[in-house]
């Protein structure tokens, strides 16, 4: 049954819409669901786990004895630790991509901070723009993005946009119109109408990832999409009343500059050429990058195209290499099997294992699967933190101090087995440090989920963990 707040015919007829709407969605994603399947990881790490380090810098390949070094180098400023040796490798790989050395990481929490970033960005730009997002809105945001990109169109820089149809679909097409009228390329990531698909109507592939390249040397990845949601950040008040939000969001994007941004300005290429868009203006996509900094990142892609997801191969890999501590902050909890139990096995061999997940969503069916876990994790060991004051949407691990991750992917299935994502791995202590100090910011806004707590909950509780955990591989 729906409880509408009020009888007014217009609300009842959205709430119908809105239903029927869910309804189908749930249904074609039931079908399209049911054969995937995740990866035996176990099998694919023991094939690859015998290779050596091999690293990349803006003038090329670097040499085995350099790489050796950089892996000593490593270790001398974060300790004996195993991670180093068998990760660095390991993702090698199974990824295909090397670390790129010579790369400038800025961590950028929360939307104003990002926006005000990105902008700045885009102003500079004088060859091109490629954008790629989940969700664009028509709103105050998604305005002033849309202003500054028609602004640096009309000075002769090329302006590409890839929205997710799916994540698009409350966006008025005349928003993506003004773009394309003022020159800028724009691609509809696999749309729903499959009359206007091009090749195979591929409903259930959606693109989740969050990516813009600016010229080719400066690239931002995260979890935020464009939308005044994120204006706001937590203890922050200003602009409630105008936007309209009842609560601040919590999200984590990097600013990358050096020669690891040419791997991301491949996947936005690839996506692209993937979704038949129009051949693209004569720019310089791929300029020469020299290096920007010192940090060692690998930049991670991951598509249903892919035998399995190499994003959570790596998460899963890195998992069972920690040797002191994993901290992983996600806004959308539905672990697999396979997940469940690195995270259990970790804790069980010493690693202190932290979780911080959302005490408070914009999906309660997704919020109620991930808590149907808690119990066997709180028995394992793990510990589970809920962060309050914000609606946590971020995507992050840090895991023994020295293995960074930050990107689009969240900790369930459709992210491992149904969305494009793109992720980047920072190795190092100096950027693990930063990693840390967010981390604490978040736990001290947390509470602790205590197994005794937890075995006291409701039965109403109870009762809409099992409904959604029915659901899980759905989510």
């Amino acid at each position: 049954m729906v409880l509408l707040p009020s009888p007014d015919i217009d609300r009842m007829v959205k709430a119908c819409s809105h239903l029927r709407l869910a309804l189908t969605s749930a249904f074609l994603l039931f079908v399209a669901a049911g054969c995937a399947m995740l990866p035996d990881t176990d099998a694919i790490i023991a094939r690859h786990s015998a290779q050596t380090a091999r690293f990349e810098s803006a003038r090329g390949t670097v040499s085995p004895e350099k790489s050796a070094a950089i892996v000593a180098s490593l270790k001398s400023s974060a300790g004996d630790i195993d991670i180093l040796d068998k990760q660095i490798a390991l993702e090698q790989a199974i990824v295909g991509s090397p670390l790129i050395v010579g790369n400038k990481v800025i961590l950028l929490q929360d939307g104003e901070a990002t926006y005000a970033a990105m902008f700045a960005a885009i102003r500079t730009a004088r060859d091109h723009i490629n954008l790629e997002s989940y969700i664009i809105e028509d709103d105050e945001i998604g305005r002033q993005f849309a202003d500054l990109l028609l602004a640096q169109q009309q000075q002769g820089v090329q302006v590409n946009v890839i929205y997710d149809s799916f994540g698009g679909m409350n966006t008025p097409a005349a928003y993506f119109d003004r773009l394309r009228q003022g020159g800028i390329n724009v691609v509809e990531f696999n749309p729903i109408n499959p009359l206007i698909a091009k090749g195979q109507w591929l409903f259930n592939n959606r693109d989740h990832r969050k990516l813009l390249v600016v010229d080719g040397r400066i690239a931002f990845i995260g979890g935020i999409n464009i939308s005044n949601v994120y204006s706001s950040s937590p203890g922050s008040r200003r602009a409630k009343k105008a936007l309209g939000s009842a609560i601040d969001w919590r999200d984590t994007d990097l600013q990358i500059e050096g020669p690891v941004v040419g791997e991301l300005q491949k996947l936005f290429m690839d996506t692209w050429a993937k979704q038949q868009g129009k051949p693209l203006a004569g720019r310089n996509y791929f300029p020469e990058l020299k290096a920007q900094g010192k940090d060692i990142v690998r930049a991670i892609g991951s598509t249903p195209d892919d035998p399995y997801s190499l994003i959570y191969l790596t998460l899963i890999s890195a998992i069972g290499n920690a040797e002191r501590e994993i901290h992983l902050t996600n806004a959308y909890f539905v672990p697999d099997p396979r997940l469940l139990k690195a995270l259990s096995d970790a804790a069980g061999r010493g690693v202190d294992v932290n979780l911080i997940l959302p005490s408070q969503t914009d999906s309660n069916i997704v919020f109620h699967a991930g808590r149907s876990h808690y119990s066997a994790l709180l028995k394992a060991g793990v510990k589970i933190h809920e962060r309050g004051g914000a609606l946590l949407h971020s995507k992050t691990a840090l895991i023994d101090g020295v293995w960074s991750c930050v990107g689009s992917t969240n900790l369930d299935w459709r992210s491992f087995l149904d969305n494009d994502e793109v992720n980047a791995v920072i190795l190092g202590r100096d950027f693990g440090l930063q990693m840390k100090a967010m981390i604490a910011r978040d736990l001290a806004a947390s509470k602790a989920i205590s197994a005794e707590d937890w075995a006291n909950r409701s039965l109403l509780l109870r009762l809409q963990e099992w409904g959604a955990s029915l659901l899980q591989r759905l989510l």
